[in-house]
């Protein structure tokens, strides 16, 4: 399988989709709660609170950073300089 040719890190990456439908699940059952929006401002608002509510002390995104630099490491090396490539 060329799925178990990427090193650990990457394939931790890969499989994060049950946080990804979590968050999702979330914005969703938020959306479904209020129903109607007067407008797509207050749809966003409504995200956007969701979305915050995940991680209301901010400390998620100091494990982020922690989890993904091994992973940037290592699509670095695998993919010869195409992501530092990208961000100039």
């Amino acid at each position: 399988m060329p799925f178990l040719q990427f090193d650990t890190e990457i394939r931790t990456i890969i499989c994060t989709t049950n946080a990804i439908e979590s968050i999702n699940a979330r914005i969703r059952r938020a959306v479904n709660a209020r129903g109607h929006f007067p407008t797509e401002q207050a749809a966003l608002k409504c995200v956007y609170l969701a979305i915050m509510s995940l991680d209301p002390t901010g400390t998620g995104r100091k494990r982020w950073s922690n989890r993904w630099k091994k992973a940037l490491n290592a699509f670095e090396i695998t993919f010869d300089g195409r992501l530092s490539a990208g961000r100039k």
